[in-house]
């Protein structure tokens, strides 16, 4: 019988634990890429970021385009006609979520609220196609944040969830075939 060292992992995107024999392919919070996750104990960065006019600005949008898309896949995931696509948008609400919560801790903010939301479809192949809009935007933002920002940590976040929305952006190119 082989022996398996359970260790503590943390994402240096999100900061939130995982507990396993093996870092996750993806954190499984906010979806950050394996690259992302260090042992806990190694885990360093801090959310005390000097933001200058640029990235601050950014950081706001970010957190509105969060809140929004976190909004719009809670709704999705109550009213699409699909039970597979019920279960992506819920899941898919949950990393929107976290990533607000990442720019919330950015901007030291005490609270994030993701207000209910009615603007989404009955019909599943309507909710796919407004998530493949909603992504396609929010990567070419965070690119362009990425290209704008002087802070190596604000360049790492924003590089983060361009991977991490490509991700996202390719689960609703698979299902609009």
């Amino acid at each position: 019988m082989t022996v398996h060292e359970v260790k503590l992992w943390r994402c240096k995107i999100c900061g939130d634990p995982y507990i396993g024999n093996n870092p996750p392919d993806q954190c499984p919070f906010c979806g950050a890429h394996k690259n992302f996750i260090v042992e806990a104990k190694d885990f360093s960065e801090t959310w005390d970021v000097k933001l200058n006019e640029k990235d601050l600005a950014n950081a706001k949008h970010a957190l509105e385009v969060e809140i929004s898309n976190a909004q719009f896949y809670f709704c999705a995931s109550k009213k699409t006609d699909d039970d597979e696509g019920k279960q992506l948008f819920k899941a898919l609400g949950k990393v929107e979520a976290e990533h607000a919560a990442v720019w919330k801790k950015i901007l030291k903010l005490d609270k994030i609220e993701i207000p209910e939301y009615n603007k989404c479809f009955p019909s599943n192949r309507d909710n796919l196609e407004e998530s493949h809009m909603r992504e396609e935007r929010a990567i070419k933002f965070y690119r362009q944040a990425a290209q704008e920002s002087e802070s190596p940590r604000m360049k790492q976040i924003f590089g983060a969830l361009v991977q991490v929305e490509t991700d996202h952006l390719k689960l609703s190119e698979e299902r609009l075939k």
